[in-house]
């Protein structure tokens, strides 16, 4: 038997404002959709479909929120990876419909904070920073298109002393910011959101890892101890699902780890983020960082390293973190921590149909917190048989790379090292 996981020891596991318990699967169970993996995605979808009145059964190998959905960077982002590509797809239309679909998710998640009073403490306020004159040109780009769409919420183009001004650093020539994003805490948000959709007649199982999909006019979910017959199911564990095998070698896993400082004193505040705002750069190898609640420096990026010992992720991120903030080379560490997010080829998120009944979203390739919300929304759309949306994604075919599931690690470490050299250029 294959005991669930708790949390990892992050900053987010240490401050929810609740530990689920939800009961593991016993026996057999029907259900109207059977969503696999209750992260975002999958309590997003159940959220979708219990509002609506469907009969929803989720089943978890862990905890509400154990994987990515819970231990990312809390920044709330607008826009989905590989734009491009799927504009094109879109046809005549494609531009407006894409601009709506960029802060879908957004909205799905500010009217759930106020309508359900999700306490995870949501902040707009985000910052995009520039490297290289490249990078200036990109937020530029994106300035213009604010502008040509009359975008509710602030958004200023900065230049390097405004940049340093804002950010407390010295280490960019540049930045947008933009006020329709924001930051907030990933795991009180999907355990709030869970505990809504069970509300609304949601069933969730933890600690019920699913063996297998059998599929049919009613497929079933079976566990080791139980079994849910549904006239859909939706897989929805990202990263972190590898029971379907024909999902296996359509993305790569990818590391990504964080620190949490210990709370800084008022005027470390002051030094580095006066007006609380998450920051990110343009990089594939990232840097991302914010405050928390309690006024911590939560500072994230990706590396070559695939395990979990805190000493060895500190050893990473606080010397990128003190390049950026030399002035904090006096504060202590409390937490490091680390998830796996999925990344395809094409950086397209990926939806789909593995059968007529059994559909999947995963592959969001670091926009999770925003593009998440907007998939529950789009699976349970096509639940109720509107498949508009739904079908955006589902033509946009996934690249296949033979052995990506078998050799992910090495695949992954020659990736970042390759991204480590672009981004340089």
């Amino acid at each position: 038997m294959t005991s669930p996981q708790p949390h990892t020891s992050s900053y987010y596991a240490a401050t929810a404002n609740e530990v689920t318990d939800f009961a593991p699967l016993r026996g057999a169970q029907s259900a109207d959709v059977c969503v696999i993996g209750a992260g975002f995605t999958g309590i997003s979808t159940a959220l979708h479909l219990s509002e609506r009145g469907y009969n929803v059964h989720v089943v978890e190998a862990n905890k509400v929120g154990w994987g990515a959905s819970g231990r990312n960077g809390g920044q709330m982002i607008g826009g989905i990876a590989g734009e491009t590509r799927i504009a094109k797809s879109l046809g005549a239309t494609g531009a407006d419909r894409l601009w709506e679909m960029r802060w879908a998710g957004h909205d799905i998640i500010r009217q759930r904070v106020e309508q359900y009073g999700i306490r995870c403490d949501f902040k707009y306020g985000y910052v995009d920073v520039a490297i290289n004159g490249r990078h200036l040109r990109a937020l530029r780009e994106e300035f213009e298109l604010l502008e040509r769409h009359e975008f509710p919420r602030e958004f200023l183009l900065l230049d390097k002393n405004e940049t340093q001004q804002m950010i407390g650093t010295d280490a960019y020539i540049g930045a947008l910011l933009n006020m329709g994003n924001g930051h907030l805490h990933p795991l009180n948000l999907c355990i709030g959101e869970a505990n809504a959709a069970v509300d609304s007649g949601a069933t969730i199982y933890e600690g019920s890892q699913v063996v297998r999909i059998e599929h049919g006019d009613r497929p079933a979910v079976v566990t080791e101890h139980g079994r849910i017959s549904a006239d859909f199911v939706i897989i929805a564990g990202n990263a972190y699902h590898a029971v379907e095998r024909k999902l296996r070698g359509i993305m790569f896993p990818v590391n990504s780890f964080i620190i949490a400082t210990e709370p800084l004193a008022p005027e470390q505040v002051a030094s580095v983020n006066p007006q609380d705002l998450a920051i990110c750069d343009p990089n594939f190898v990232i840097e991302y960082f914010r405050l928390s609640a309690d006024k911590r420096l939560l500072f994230g990026g990706r590396c070559n390293y695939f395990g979990s010992d805190p000493r060895v992720i500190e050893q990473n991120l606080r010397p990128r973190m003190l390049k950026i903030y030399p002035q904090l080379a006096d504060v202590g560490i409390d937490y490091a921590w680390g998830g796996t997010i999925g990344v395809p080829l094409h950086r397209v998120p990926q939806m789909g149909k593995i059968s007529p009944n059994v559909f999947y979203s995963q592959g969001y390739s670091g926009h999770g917190v925003n593009v998440t919300h907007l998939a529950g929304q789009i699976l349970a759309d096509a639940v109720g048989g509107t498949m508009e949306r739904f079908d955006v994604f589902a033509n946009i075919k996934p690249i296949r790379f033979p052995g990506a599931h078998r050799f992910s690690k090495p695949l992954v470490a020659l990736g970042v090292l390759y991204y480590q050299i672009r981004d340089k250029l």
